[in-house]
């Protein structure tokens, strides 16, 4: 294939750093991002005068949730092979205006109600689209722009802060919507437009481009089968007829086999084609293929991690010590901070030794870590203590630390400089889709865990506080993804089950009883903790198996030219 390289200038030292500082600042942004309205939702619903838990509204929160996660994992490959194509900075930059736009969009939000959440949805994707921009051009910017001896350093810093700003946008969520709703969006105008401005000054095309055609008919068999895919993973964990999920749905099933079909189509399309999108052959090399295959496993544990843990702490402990069910989102973030200090800690210091060291090393011996916490985490009760709790989320967050930078230096160095772009795509819309994947993989497994053990206990707990029989048994046999999605937004379960009518015809120490902080917790503790065993169980083998890709990855090995 011919290809026309840009000869790279000499990098200054300067330079260097100021691709780091403004590169890491992009990514920290879209990741917060991608995080922040977790724990913000109940706020943003008020807002807007919407109820996420009512029954035709579940889609609403689902694509709030989830829809930033689809369109940063489908995008980042095409927008990464942009980046070879037209220009790594070009396509950084242009991230940023499309980012900042959005926030501002965002945060004026003119509708209420359904109109309101539609607006908010749709804004929310354009800014994914920004942010896949950024995320999938910087770990190519940061590979042209340090030696290969700083290079994991480079990354591990970039990526080590892109990881903690998923858990830390759950702290800042918390603390600006018990400010205000909008503030959650605010937040990241004056730091897009700020950033856009530094980095239009300040960055320059110094990697090799590789001028080709658009791709256009493997573009649009990847997006829109990983689209599908993606979508119907969201519909899957909703109830389906007298189903707690909907895996059983022919639309979820149709949509399932549609995708993988054209992604099939899509892998056949990528062998035919002279300057395909999707450099298939890159996983040739040995080191990029164990590499991603590694990181797409930690994704999906990172994810049901992530998730777990909020339902855990949000529905369970922290009632349980005192904590109002509408303060936990808040304070699940504060209990989560020594698995970002872990990251923190871990993730530069590690990239820096890998340099010298190598990346198997790291990587494999973070992994095992990783799958010792989870195996950690499933032997606690589920009223734990919490410095054990604490130190169980540190040794996490070591272990991805150790293994995250190490991984993306190995995978950014295996590949010809005229394909950083396109394998930073790559190793993002691994990386994206597992984080999409998990949710569906781990929500799916804790409402079966909890569908075969909670209808009864819920029942009999119920009854005995003056509920009516029919009434419990009702409330009993109702798919558990409510209660899920109630705790996760901070509400309490029981008040969201029975309603004001149910509540006043109560005795009024039973009704104080039920809407306690005491009763939904110690009543669901038993079957969470099966489902728990379940969801963490799955997360350490998938740790597990990582660590063996990352073991026989191989020695690093010089890339050859671009082909």
């Amino acid at each position: 294939m011919s290809s026309t390289t840009i000869q790279s200038p000499a990098v200054s030292e300067r330079y260097k750093w100021v691709a780091l500082s403004n590169t890491t600042l992009g990514v920290f942004m879209a990741m917060v991002d991608a995080s922040i309205v977790i724990v913000s939702m109940p706020a943003i619903f008020r807002g807007i005068g919407l109820d996420p838990l009512a029954p035709s509204n579940i889609g609403y929160l689902l694509w709030m949730m989830l829809g930033y996660l689809l369109v940063s994992a489908v995008m980042v490959v095409t927008l990464g092979r942009f980046g070879d194509m037209f220009g790594r900075v070009r396509m950084y930059n242009a991230g940023f205006v499309v980012f900042s736009f959005a926030s501002l969009a965002l945060s004026v939000d003119p509708l209420h109600a359904q109109g309101g959440a539609i607006w908010l949805i749709a804004w929310r994707m354009v800014q994914a689209f920004g942010g896949a921009m950024l995320t999938g051009n910087s770990a190519a910017i940061l590979t042209d722009a340090f030696p290969a001896h700083q290079r994991g350093m480079a990354l591990g810093i970039n990526q080590i802060t892109a990881l903690a700003g998923q858990f830390l946008g759950l702290l800042v969520g918390g603390v600006l919507a018990a400010i205000d709703w909008h503030a959650v969006f605010w937040v990241s105008v004056p730091v897009g437009f700020i950033g856009t401005i530094w980095s239009y000054r300040s960055l320059r095309e110094i990697g090799a481009r590789q001028p080709a055609r658009v791709d256009w008919a493997g573009t649009a068999t990847f997006t829109i089968g990983t689209s599908v895919i993606l979508a119907a993973i969201t519909y899957g964990i909703q109830p389906y007829a007298n189903h707690p999920t909907g895996w059983l749905n022919p639309k979820v099933l149709g949509a399932l086999v549609g995708g993988a079909l054209l992604l099939v189509l899509f892998c056949i399309i990528e062998t035919r084609v002279r300057q395909p999108m999707f450099q298939l052959g890159l996983f040739r090399i040995r080191a990029f293929a164990a590499g991603n295959l590694a990181a797409l496993l930690v994704a999906i544990a990172r994810g049901g991690l992530q998730f777990m843990l909020i339902i855990w702490l949000q529905g369970i402990w922290l009632p349980v010590h005192g904590y109002s069910f509408e303060s936990t989102p808040l304070w699940a973030g504060v209990y989560m901070l020594p698995l970002t200090g872990g990251f923190l800690i871990a993730g530069p210091l590690s990239g820096y030794l890998s340099d010298r060291f190598g990346a198997r090393l790291f990587s494999t011996t973070g992994l095992l870590l990783v799958a010792a916490s989870f195996v950690g985490l499933v032997a606690l009760p589920v009223l734990f203590s919490y410095p054990l709790f604490a130190i169980l989320l540190f040794v996490s967050g070591i272990g991805q630390g150790m293994f995250s930078a190490p991984n993306t230096s190995a995978i950014m160095s295996s590949v010809p400089a005229g394909r950083r772009g396109v394998a930073s795509g790559m190793r993002a819309t691994l990386q994206n889709s597992g984080t999409s994947l998990s949710i569906g993989v781990f929500f799916s497994l804790m409402i079966a865990g909890l569908a075969s053990t909670l209808p009864k206990t819920l029942s009999s707990g119920l009854t005995a506080h003056g509920v009516p029989a029919a009434t419990a048994n009702h409330l009993a046999s109702l798919p558990p993804v409510s209660s899920l999605f109630a705790a996760f937004l901070g509400n309490n379960p029981i008040s969201h089950l029975l309603g004001p009518d149910v509540l006043k015809s109560l005795p009024a120490a039973d009704s104080a009883t039920l809407t306690g902080t005491r009763f939904f917790p110690e009543l669901v503790s038993g079957p969470f903790h099966h489902g728990l065993v379940i969801v963490f169980g799955t997360a350490a083998v998938m740790a597990v198996i990582g660590a063996v890709a990352s073991l026989l990855r191989g020695r690093p090995r010089t890339p050859h030219s671009a082909d």
